[in-house]
């Protein structure tokens, strides 16, 4: 592991609670408020590392004004992972689900009708930069890429047949956002016929390094997974048509119609071979569909991206009683320390998985941990230092993890 790591036999009152791991240790947590959250993202902010949390709608009282505000975007100071601290609230309207972070600005949803981008270079007192666009009817988890700016927004945009696909702006200069391009599946565009595919839930640029972009669409149902190339999209034609959207397209992958692409994170080099790891959402309580789980894609001969294999939790039963079982995100950090070893699945009831893929015809899980309570852990993700960020949808906040025992030897 990383020599930053800091080794707790015990840590502290925490392992008092009746939380179930194997090979995982909580290190710290936060309440939130109680608020419900979407997405964690965990990045350093001059000598402190900031985590930025993204909330679904609903209202708190801010215990740094004491005023009842929207549920918006929790900024924490995480230095100390034992004792995070909340430093800021941004209330949000409709919530703030989605959170991304670049060189000192935070690239946030405003509900379900904006984009926006905030000064956080002092996280304590956020200003905003800019409102880069508005007027939406949805949006959900877009990409930034910090060395260039490029951002991919996942938005309904007025005119499309679809309340979720990808608006495509330059934000290097994120008080002055640039607008790009429209982009989706062939059959979302203004003016298409026929079926409308299933809505975009988030893109993953490799940036102009690797010229590729990997979008999962769907959630527990017709999902799809589309490559992309980088540059032929940037600089292809602007209008919407069915040509100009197949142009940059170089493979694409269509599910069962069972299952949805929630996640699609590339881990390439994997074993020799490109690997694209997809993470359905399940929607439904009770197990009252198909089990929604976690795949791994060789995408090496792109053009006919091949499934390898699977993984779903054990003891579906005894979840299922429980209420809503299933997959719902993965970590997507590409930090060194776990990036082609381990990835982190959120899976609602069943807390966070971590699965070694290291093998990819074979995942194995390694570690888990389920927090104390009725967890609904929904997102997941992991800092350089090595530290497993888990938020719950419902009331339980943030929980700061740690691997131990076999797992943490494997990650090193």
């Amino acid at each position: 592991m990383h020599r930053a790591w800091p080794f707790f036999i015990l840590v502290c009152t925490l392992t008092a609670a009746a939380h179930e791991a194997r090979d995982m240790a909580l290190v710290g947590a936060h309440s939130l408020q109680g608020r419900s959250s979407y997405q964690p993202v965990i990045h350093r902010v001059g000598d402190r590392w900031i985590a930025f949390i993204g909330h679904h709608a609903g209202r708190a009282v801010n215990p740094l004004t004491n005023v009842n505000e929207e549920n918006g975007t929790s900024l924490l100071d995480v230095t100390d992972p034992r004792a995070p601290k909340l430093v800021a609230h941004i209330p949000g309207d409709g919530g703030a689900q989605m959170a991304r972070f670049c060189n000192g600005y935070l690239l946030r949803t405003l509900g379900h009708s904006a984009h926006e981008v905030w000064d956080v270079r002092n996280p304590v007192k956020p200003v905003k930069a800019s409102t880069v666009v508005s007027g939406l009817s949805d949006t959900h988890k877009s990409w930034w890429e910090c060395d260039t700016g490029i951002a991919y927004l996942v938005a309904g945009a007025p005119g499309w047949r679809t309340s979720r696909m990808t608006q495509v702006f330059d934000l290097s200069d994120p008080a002055k956002p640039k607008f790009i391009r429209n982009f989706g599946l062939v059959g979302q565009q203004p003016g298409a016929s026929g079926d409308v595919p299933t809505g975009l839930h988030g893109p993953i640029s490799t940036g102009p390094t690797g010229n590729r972009i990997y979008f999962g669409y769907g959630t527990n149902s017709r999902g799809v997974l589309q490559i992309v190339d980088r540059k032929k999209l940037l600089d292809g034609a602007r209008e919407p048509t069915e040509a100009n959207l197949l142009a940059p397209q170089v493979g694409r992958f269509d599910f069962s119609p069972s299952y949805g692409a929630h996640t699609a994170f590339p881990i390439l080099g994997l074993d020799g071979r490109d690997v694209v790891l997809v993470v359905n959402e399940a929607l439904t309580y009770h197990c009252n569909e198909a089990h929604q789980k976690a795949w791994l894609v060789d995408v090496t001969t792109e053009a006919k991206p091949t499934v390898i294999s699977t993984w779903e939790a054990p003891d579906e039963k005894r979840f299922c009683a429980k209420g809503r079982f299933g997959a719902h995100s993965s970590n997507e950090s590409f930090a060194p320390i776990y990036y082609r070893k381990l990835v982190f699945i959120a899976y609602f009831n069943a807390g966070v998985r971590v699965l070694d893929i290291r093998d990819p015809k074979k995942p194995a899980e390694v570690a888990y941990f389920i927090p104390d309570g009725s967890p609904l852990t929904n997102n997941v993700e992991v800092d350089e230092r090595g530290y497993v960020y888990i938020v719950d949808r419902g009331s339980l906040g943030l929980h700061v993890l740690e691997l131990t025992g076999n797992a943490r030897r494997w990650a090193q």
